[in-house]
């Protein structure tokens, strides 16, 4: 997993209209993936850093919780119905937001862009 949030860092790198939407966004952002934790920090827009946890001393903004197996499906080149958006995992179940929810909803086209890097690979791929 962590190897895929690196990826997204090049891949975020190669895509200058999205971080157009995420030049104000710098913060911390915690993805938990079946109780595995990653922190990625952004700068500007930027993705800076990758880093694996868990850790007490790493501040972040908000949190999106979930499992491995949703985070595949919503990876998918076409992904079903349900794991299509981040607020569709939670709204099924299968995810969860803390945090600065306010944060989260600034940002929002240019979190959700980035969190979907990924299903350009998958698509490239299949």
């Amino acid at each position: 997993m962590i190897q895929i949030f690196r990826q997204l860092q090049q891949a975020l790198d190669a895509q200058p209209h999205i971080q157009r939407l995420g030049r104000l966004f710098s913060e911390t952002v915690l993805i938990e993936v079946g109780g595995d934790e990653y922190y990625l920090t952004f700068e500007k827009g930027h993705l800076v850093s990758v880093t694996e946890g868990p850790s007490r001393k790493t501040p972040w903004r908000f949190a999106l919780r979930t499992d491995a197996d949703a985070l595949e499906k919503f990876w998918k080149a076409r992904p079903e119905p349900g794991f299509h958006d981040i607020f569709a995992l939670v709204k099924i179940g299968r995810g969860r937001i803390d945090g600065d929810i306010l944060s989260l909803v600034k940002n929002l086209r240019f979190m959700k862009e980035v969190l979907a890097l990924p299903r350009a690979t998958q698509g490239a791929s299949a």
